[in-house]
């Protein structure tokens, strides 16, 4: 793989990123507006998307260390 083919991913996961957390900030602010309850941002779509990240991200990079994959 070449080095700007890494570099083009590594951007599009970082703006992805940044998309998803501005995303979870708007739906922060507009809750805390409504006076809703601390948690009712999560249950919103990008409230989901961050709570399984941070679930899903650790197992997986556990399993893949712990699992190698065989090359096709």
């Amino acid at each position: 793989m070449t080095m700007l083919s890494q570099i083009i991913k590594m951007i599009a996961i970082l703006a992805a990123a940044a998309l998803l957390g501005n995303w979870f900030l708007s739906e922060l602010r507009a809750a805390r507006n409504e006076g809703k309850p601390w948690y009712a941002v999560y249950l919103t779509p990008p409230g989901i998307l961050v709570l399984l990240a941070a679930v899903l991200l650790p197992i997986a990079a556990w399993y893949f260390k712990h699992h190698r994959i065989p090359p096709f």
